[in-house]
């Protein structure tokens, strides 16, 4: 039960920082249609997530409550995207390189087959 509120916690000062930093940095960029907000975000997200998982991994110095809150909780209500990308370069560190082109590739392929599809469905006449 601790970690369900520890990630529900996390999750939840994620997203508002995601919120915060998203429309900054978009907000620096007015007369762009480019969503530079979440390149910013998921950019940010994913150079926090190898900072903090390399001292976790490395370092041994976050205790595993730390590394729920911060690497599950806050950092993927920040960006799921962060997640994605290490686990990625964790399958590229263990040499799964086939796992690995096989993870981004089914992520690509299926989310925006799933977006397309969702997308489809609720523009469908009947």
């Amino acid at each position: 039960m601790q970690n369900i509120l520890l990630v529900g916690l996390g999750g939840f000062c994620g997203s508002i920082l995601r919120y915060l930093l998203g429309g900054f940095v978009q907000g620096l960029f007015k007369s762009s249609a480019f969503p530079w907000g979440t390149l910013g975000v998921n950019t940010a997200g994913c150079l926090l997530i190898g900072l903090v998982g390399g001292l976790a991994d490395n370092g041994g110095i976050l205790p595993p409550a730390a590394r729920v809150f911060i690497l599950i909780g806050l950092l993927g209500g920040f960006t799921t995207f962060s997640s994605f990308s290490y686990e990625s370069l964790a399958l590229l560190r263990d040499r799964e390189i086939l796992l690995a082109a096989a993870y981004v590739s089914g992520h690509l392929i299926l989310g925006l087959g799933a977006a397309f599809i969702g997308y489809v469905i609720t523009t469908m006449r009947g």
